[in-house]
């Protein structure tokens, strides 16, 4: 399912400005993914909270779907429309146990040109940070974390690897899944302006510098509520940590060139994998085969 040897696969990645307002988010990123579809892209990367973001926690909780619910449904339908893949990182999921708790999982869901469900990876690190005058998240008091690390996905511009958003400043699950064969890492994300103009750049070169592997990182951007600006500036890094794609201000698409070849002359290169010390500091745990 991989690009042929010597082929390069078109990918696009949006920047939307998700609102409470699920119709309207709906219509915005279709409208991108329609837009990418006809310039030829594979995969089409969408932020996390592409289906909404929520003015508080409890409209947040109120919205929230199944995966088997209409939104999903409505995106698998388009899937199949456009011919395409789809990234849907950080979709609001209702837990099994939903009318016992409340809570929810972060989902990035990955569907195929079918609009099958391939992977469905819960984040891992839930964000729960308070930056004085500025910031406050409690991801965690209504956000169930995940339990596994997916293995990578094997899709047309490459093996993809699955994250969300504060994922991406914890190295390990990279490592992990750069260990497990991904030449791809995706980081669908909502930063806040202060903790993006600040870090992300830096972090997402610095996960394709270590890993070798491309990066990818859809964002939201702009005033999703009264209450939330995002950082925008959703790019792509390619394994040497060049930004090769970068959206700037406003909804949009960017697109990029996945180049396997060059991704392996990069590693063998420098080839930083047999060089770990396993012996030292170990590996981390994969879950089942998707």
């Amino acid at each position: 399912m991989s690009c042929p040897p010597g082929q390069k696969a078109l990918v696009a990645v949006a920047q939307v400005t998700s609102t409470p307002e699920k119709e309207r988010n709906v219509a915005l990123c279709s409208s991108l993914v329609r837009e990418a579809a006809q310039r030829g892209a594979a995969i089409v990367f969408l932020p996390e909270g592409f289906d909404y973001i929520g003015a508080d926690t409890e409209q947040t909780l109120s919205l929230a779907e199944g995966l088997d619910g209409d939104i999903m449904g409505r995106y698998a339908q388009l899937a199949r429309e456009c011919g395409v893949w789809l990234s849907l990182g950080g979709f609001h999921e209702r837990a099994q146990d939903w009318a016992a708790t409340g809570r929810i999982y972060n989902c990035h869901a990955v569907l195929d040109p079918t609009g099958a469900l391939v992977a469905a990876y819960r984040k891992c690190h839930l964000c729960d940070v308070e930056l004085e005058g500025s910031v406050t998240m409690r991801e965690s008091s209504f956000t169930n974390p995940g339990t596994q690390i997916l293995p990578p996905i094997s899709t047309p511009a490459g093996k993809l690897g699955l994250s969300i958003c504060y994922d991406l400043r914890f190295p390990e699950l990279s490592l992990a899944l750069r260990g497990a064969g991904a030449e791809i890492l995706s980081f669908p994300s909502a930063f806040t302006f202060p903790t993006g103009s600040a870090h992300w750049e830096v972090l997402l070169r610095a996960r394709a510098i270590e890993t070798q592997c491309y990066v990818v990182a859809a964002a939201q951007t702009g005033r999703n509520h009264e209450r939330r600006v995002s950082y925008g500036h959703s790019l792509v890094v390619d394994p040497w940590g060049a930004v090769v794609a970068q959206c700037h201000e406003g909804p949009g698409l960017c697109y990029a060139e996945i180049d396997l070849q060059y991704l392996h002359r990069v590693r063998r290169e420098i080839p930083v994998q047999n060089h770990r010390r396993r012996d030292l500091y170990g590996t981390v745990r994969l879950g089942p085969e998707p």
